[in-house]
Parts: structure tokens; sequence; C-alpha cells
């Protein structure tokens, strides 16, 4: 779950001490007009849960609040990243002496929180990392013992930070926290910026929720960023199902998250370019119709992977769901089965005897023919 940089820095970054530019949100030119008369030269910023807003003409410098306005004229209804902006952020212009980056993150390796420091921050961490990845310093975080201004001051030593140093640890001590806190997946200032004043100021915020934890975080899910859906991403979130659109030519159909995902990682792993997420577990075979119109509408889509493996749930009666779409829809492109688990054996004499296609025995061959038909 994403969220727009002003709702990062208003509901976590302020609140734990970390010093943020004053600012306003706006969605009238003549209110970021008015937001600058009252703090003067400006930055006017796209509201967007995407990053590269600069480059996409998102970000613009304001002295005056005819320019403000003007800025924001331009940026209000634009389309970044496939969002359409309906909010700026009018914020005080920083004069800036050195920009870091600081993050922490939840590192997939490691299996635990990651913090994150480079002393060349107002860059895509992306494209750091490609270009110069020694200037990016971890630290993997035992979550046991957390992670102290001490510990960030280790991370540190060495930058050229000078009297920046102790303000700068205070701000990744605080930067856990808040990912502990909020239950975030990650948490992102780039740039942190030295003020010539000597402050140190977060100038943006990118902070991503993890989706698990929504119900212990009502507030902010309250805040969050509209998701951006296709419309046959929409249409399957309106039948209660978890579909999301690739641009692959395998199709897949599974049962459980865990499987389909493990169906995609097989097919990429072959050669293969998987169509889309959608899994029919639990109860959602009665919804197979649905689920198997929304994978077939995919323009993409050249080939089906049916890949069932049934422990509590019985693949018999998945698979007699997907039957009865099939004869319903009848559709082209030619599927490809494999099926395991309890009732296995009744699920298999379905498919073979209704559909007249004969299951695969591994789903590695499944897939393997799914992609040379797709080819």
């Amino acid at each position: 779950m994403n969220f727009e940089e002003h709702v990062g820095k208003a509901l976590l970054l302020a609140p734990a001490g970390i010093a943020i530019p004053r600012g306003v949100v706006c969605t009238t030119p003549d209110a970021a007009a008015d937001a600058a008369r009252g703090i003067g030269p400006v930055v006017v910023k796209a509201q967007v849960p995407a990053g590269k807003r600069g480059k996409s003409g998102g970000i613009a410098i304001a002295v005056t609040p005819e320019q403000a306005a003007s800025a924001a004229r331009k940026i209000l209804g634009s389309s970044i990243a496939g969002y359409v902006v309906e909010r700026v952020l009018v914020e005080a212009r920083a004069e800036i002496d050195r920009e870091v980056y600081a993050a922490v993150v939840t590192d997939v390796e490691s299996r635990s929180p990651l913090v994150l420091f480079s002393a060349e921050g107002g860059v895509e961490i992306e494209e750091l990392a490609a270009a110069k990845p020694d200037t990016i310093r971890r630290a993997v975080v035992d979550v046991t013992r957390g992670f102290r201004s001490a510990d960030s001051v280790d991370l540190l030593r060495g930058q050229g930070l000078g009297a920046a140093e102790a303000a700068i640890a205070e701000v990744l001590a605080k930067l856990y926290q808040l990912y502990r806190d909020h239950d975030a997946e990650l948490v992102e200032i780039n740039p942190l910026a030295l003020l010539r004043d000597g402050r140190v100021v977060a100038l943006d915020c990118k902070f991503v929720l993890d989706d698990a934890a929504a119900l212990r975080q009502p507030a902010l899910v309250a805040a969050a960023a509209p998701l951006k859906l296709t419309a046959l991403e929409g249409r399957g979130a309106e039948h209660g199902l978890k579909f999301i659109q690739l641009d692959g030519n395998v199709g897949i159909l599974a049962n459980g998250a865990g499987l389909t995902m493990t169906t995609m990682d097989v097919i990429a792993q072959f050669g293969g370019r998987p169509a889309n997420f959608l899994e029919i577990g639990g109860d959602a075979y009665t919804k197979a119709e649905v689920a198997l119109d929304l994978v077939l509408s995919n323009p993409g889509v050249k080939s089906l992977v049916v890949n069932f493996c049934g422990a509590f749930a019985r693949t018999d009666v998945m698979a007699a769901g997907v039957i009865r779409a099939w004869e319903v829809l009848r559709p082209s492109v030619p599927a490809f089965f494999s099926i395991h688990g309890t009732g296995a054996d009744e699920a298999v004499k379905l498919v073979r005897e209704r559909l007249g296609v004969e299951p695969y025995d591994l789903m590695e061959d499944a897939v393997l023919a799914a992609i040379e038909a797709a080819r």
C-alpha cells in the first residue's frame, strides 16, 4: 500500500520529530498562489505515489505566487506514471548545502530490516546502486535488539558529514522506529538535506505499508493512495478476486497465492512470460467463470496453465468449476493442466473426459508445453 509524499511527512516524519519544510496541500492554482504568499519561494510538487516526478514535469520552482499558480496549473490534471495529479504540495524552498539518502526496507535476502544510507542523495537509488554500489552503506538489523543512534553512528562513520553526523544518526534511528511501529515495507527519505543553516530536513518521503498489516494501521489505510488498476484488475476487484495483469503471454489459474507465484516463477525460469497473477483457492472456485474470463480477456494471452494442488481443498471441486466455465466461454487458447493432492484422481478424470485434455504429471512439463504453445 503506497502513500503520497505529503501523507508520509505529516503522519510519520513530523510526529517522529524529523524536520520537514513548511508546506500546504493544494488542489487549485489559486490555492497554490495563496500558499506561496504565506510561505515565500516554494517548490510545487505533484502528489502521486510514484518516483521520478521531476523527470515527468511534476516538480517546479516558484519564487512568486503567480509562478506558483502557473506551476500548479500545468501540473494539476497531468499524468505521471499512470496517475492523474489531483493535488500538489506547495512547500518552502530549502537552501541546500548537501543531499544524502536514508531508508529502512524489508530485505528479502537477510529476512530482516535493512537500514540504508548513502552520502549521495537526490537521485534514484536504483541508478545509484547500479552506477556507484560502494556508496551505499547497509546495516542488517537484529529485530530483537533494534537499531539505535549508536548503530547509526557506526554506519555513518567516515562519510564526511561533519557537524551534521549526529543529527543524521538520530534520523536513521527514528526511521527504523517508524518502520517497526507502522508495519512498513519501506520508509525512505530522498533527499535528506543538510541545509546551509545547519539543519537536517527531509525534503521527500516514500512510505510503503505491508498490506497484511492493514488492520493494525486504520489511520494510515484511510490516507493511502488509491490503487491504480487496469480495467481487468478493476473487474476482478468487483468480484472479490485479486487479479494482477502483466504483459506476458502465458495465463495462469492456480489455487493459493503461493502456488500461483511459484507457477509464475517456473514460467519465468523456463524463459516464458507470465500474463497474470490470479488464484482461485478457497471459495473462489465458485467464481471460476469470472476468473477464466479475466485471464483470457488479457489480449496477450496465447496459452493457459491450470495448476491445482489440494490439501484441505479438493482439486476435483476446483476442476469442476473451471470445466463449467470452459464449457460456457469456449476459449480457443490451449490449456495445460497439472493437478495433485486431494481429489486429484477424480479431477484428472474430469478434465480428461469433459475437455479431452490430458493433465501432466509434473508442473514443469505443463509449464514448458504452455510456453511452447505461446510462441
